[in-house]
């Protein structure tokens, strides 16, 4: 056991499954941040390390970013494609040096990217490699405040990031204000305790609720490889540059845009229950056929199962249900069309 690991427990840590942790009952711990300052240990995401004199070049030719975009304030959302345009990791890019870049992505997917990424990597002056560290988040309506005055640095906007020393704060779009927090765990376990003074524990559901109310899908090794960037509506997210040249898979991701034959898409929705359906669960229509399939789910504060799911469009409305329990349709906080990033970046 760690040392993070190990402070986490005295706080009451509890390791429900792999990668789930939390500090009490869900319900209580979803309200947290919607009165006070919460912090969470993140576990489900992994931080890549891509290093060396052509891993800007090395990297614009495998993600869809405009790589240069990445300047140490503005950090693009990614993905990361098969030849055949099909998602094998989505994450956020930012720079930490002139010539490092560190991808956070979740962690069911970090090993087969960076399988995938060492067939081409001998090419270029690059290393791949996995640094020792640790997220967690700050969320909450005080959240900015307290990562300015516990992290000294000034908190910065959505998609941006601020840095101190080897510790990197992003700023992540939600219902409420909140931040993640990626360093060595030497530096993360200070910045941890230096936050728990005046904010509570809750457990990585909390921030997993929050991605879901900002329609934010990051897919497991679960759906690697089975969805456009567009299913899981990234290009409204400023995560798809149209802009750019050749990547891997961009032949197939430019075509289903230009051409409008992207079939399936993102849905925010609500089960009138409390029961969690399983990444991967069905969605069915009121005949029974199955019009797609859960990719993210977790409580909300009124005890209520919150989810993600890329369903097949269909230009009629229609009742849909998971295992029997009617889903009822939740709106996006986004508009789907086109965001370039280059719009976003705060270069412009």
């Amino acid at each position: 056991m760690n040392d993070w690991t190990r402070h986490l427990e005295t706080q009451g840590l509890v390791h429900a499954a792999e990668n789930e942790w939390h500090f009490g009952e869900a319900m209580s711990q979803a309200r947290v941040p919607l009165s006070s300052t919460a912090i969470a240990p993140l576990p489900q995401y992994s931080i890549m390390d891509i290093a060396g004199p052509d891993a800007e070049r090395f990297l614009q030719g495998q993600t869809s970013a405009q790589v240069a975009l990445a300047d140490g304030e503005f950090a693009p959302l990614t993905a990361f494609c098969s030849p055949k345009g099909r998602v094998l990791a989505n994450g956020q890019l930012m720079r930490v040096d002139e010539t490092r870049y560190w991808l956070v992505l979740d962690v069911g997917v970090a090993d087969p990217l960076h399988a995938h990424l060492a067939k081409y990597a001998p090419f270029y002056k690059v290393e791949i490699t996995r640094p020792e560290v640790r997220v967690f988040g700050v969320l909450g309506k005080d959240a900015a405040a307290q990562v300015e005055a516990q992290l000294d640095v000034t908190a910065p906007a959505t998609w941006a990031m601020a840095q101190s020393h080897a510790t990197v704060i992003l700023h992540h779009p939600g219902p409420i204000p909140r931040f993640m927090v990626i360093a060595p765990e030497d530096a993360a376990l200070s910045a941890w305790k230096a936050c728990e003074s005046t904010a509570t524990p809750v457990g990585n559901a909390v921030w997993r609720l929050h991605d879901i109310q900002a329609g934010l899908a990051w897919l497991g090794d679960a759906q690697r490889d089975s969805y456009l960037p567009q299913m899981i509506n990234w290009e409204a997210l400023g995560g798809i540059s149209f802009r750019k040249g050749c990547y891997t898979g961009q032949e197939v991701v430019a075509r289903a845009h230009f051409r409008g034959q992207v079939k399936k898409r993102l849905l925010r929705a609500q089960l009138e229950n409390d029961t969690l359906p399983a990444l991967g669960t069905p969605v069915h229509d009121a005949n029974g056929k199955s019009q797609g399939d859960v990719v993210c789910a977790a409580l909300n504060a009124d005890g209520k199962a919150e989810v993600l799911a890329i369903i097949t469009q269909r230009d009629e409305p229609r009742e849909l249900n998971i295992d029997g329990v009617p889903l009822k349709r939740l709106s996006l906080p986004y508009a789907i069309e086109r965001v370039d990033p280059e719009s976003m970046s705060l270069q412009d």
